[in-house]
């Protein structure tokens, strides 16, 4: 569901783009709010697509020291990447929790068009922390496995 969440954030991201740039330069009228409507769009696209290209492991990956580090050097590096992350994500989650409860308190919204930002403080939450789970899973298992996986 995600994946799918994500996949029509990225078809309202590639609309906006592109009536809004029809509308400023063939017919000299742009889009009011078409920055913010982008932006909002770019953190659902961005937070739900991120733990599902986690779990099939889809991100790119650049190998240039694997061969150099051998198999114990990467197994070390793997562990150490994703403890980075899961902190880094872990902190991003807690640090949005924050703005969530602010934005909903005090009712934030984008200038032009008064879209409210709780539920993308919300949506940095929720794909920071399905993220990290994925992350931690990964974890556990390469822990478990003890090898790096040939790649």
């Amino acid at each position: 569901m995600l994946t799918l969440a994500s996949s029509l954030a990225l078809a309202v991201l590639l609309v906006v783009t592109f009536a809004g740039v029809v509308m400023r330069y063939a017919f000299n009228a742009p889009i009011l709010g078409n920055n913010e409507i982008i932006e909002m769009a770019s953190v659902v696209l961005v937070m739900l697509a991120m733990p599902s290209a986690a779990q099939k492991e889809m991100h790119i990956r650049v190998d240039v020291f694997d061969g150099m580090i051998g198999a114990f050097g990467r197994l070390a590096g793997d562990i150490v990447a994703r403890g980075i992350s899961i902190y880094l994500l872990a902190l991003l989650g807690w640090r949005s929790w924050g703005k969530l409860a602010d934005a909903a308190e005090y009712g934030d919204a984008t200038n032009m068009l008064s879209i409210p930002l709780w539920p993308f403080y919300g949506l940095l939450v929720l794909g920071a922390a399905l993220y990290a789970i994925v992350l931690a899973i990964q974890l556990v298992d390469i822990i478990r496995s003890g090898v790096a996986r040939s790649e």
